[in-house]
């Protein structure tokens, strides 16, 4: 009798461990600081498409690095200026380095600009490994997408698809990133490769506005892709 009690328990015993396996979160993909150097801020500066311009903008992706242990890399926003004030425009490709640029779990993101961009037929036609599987913010977190509630896949770039700047008159950049009125509008990319009929991660459309509202009333938050330099 007591050796059946004591096989029943320790059947039961297998059990709950079983279930709780099965219950238990799955372990977090492991980062990899070293390669680290791509990101989707987690968080937008709160004032619609006002950055602060390039350099507040740099300077947020340095500090959202700097928290998750990658400040000693020279962050930059991919963010392009167009010619203001006598100031030349600012292509975006030309603020990034060379790369290649990694995710912070170590996964290829582009080789080089002209992966990145597309700059030959080939690689227009293959495209990048930019998409919603790889396109994380710096937390190690995936962002929301299309279909998410609320859906924030609209990243801030003011670029046209080869990474350069517009030239024409019209706004792109919300007046280089320092307005957040409801008028103007910035160009947005679709990090995850989908909606309004364009799968560009970095010229899907222009935004409805530059405030906070505008733009998640379009379908963002104000976030912004950072590259690390070196």
């Amino acid at each position: 009798m007591q050796r059946t009690q004591a096989l029943l328990c320790a059947a039961a015993a297998a059990l709950a461990l079983t279930a709780s396996a099965q219950t238990a979160p799955p372990a977090a993909p492991a980062i990899d600081l070293a390669k680290f150097s791509f990101f989707i801020t987690s968080d937008g500066l709160g004032k619609g498409a006002d950055l602060g311009g390039l350099a507040g903008a740099d300077a947020q992706c340095q500090k959202l690095a700097a928290a998750v242990g990658a400040g000693s890399k020279t962050w930059r926003a991919y963010l392009s200026t167009q010619a203001s004030d006598g100031k030349p425009a600012v292509n975006a490709r030309d603020r990034i380095g060379q790369g290649p640029w990694y995710n912070i779990r170590g996964a290829l993101v582009a080789r080089d600009q002209s992966h990145l961009h597309g700059d030959t037929l080939e690689e227009a036609r293959n495209g990048n490994n930019l998409s919603w599987a790889t396109a994380f913010n710096e937390k190690n977190q995936s962002v929301n997408r299309v279909g998410d509630k609320p859906n924030q896949h609209d990243i801030l770039t003011g670029s046209q698809p080869d990474g350069r700047a517009y030239a024409d008159g019209a706004d792109h950049t919300c007046r280089n990133y320092t307005s957040s009125a409801a008028d103007g509008a910035v160009q947005l990319g679709h990090f995850d490769r989908t909606g309004g009929n364009s799968i560009s991660w970095n010229s899907a459309h222009p935004s409805r506005g530059c405030g906070q509202e505008n733009l998640v009333s379009t379908g963002g938050a104000g976030l912004f892709y950072c590259f690390a330099v070196n």
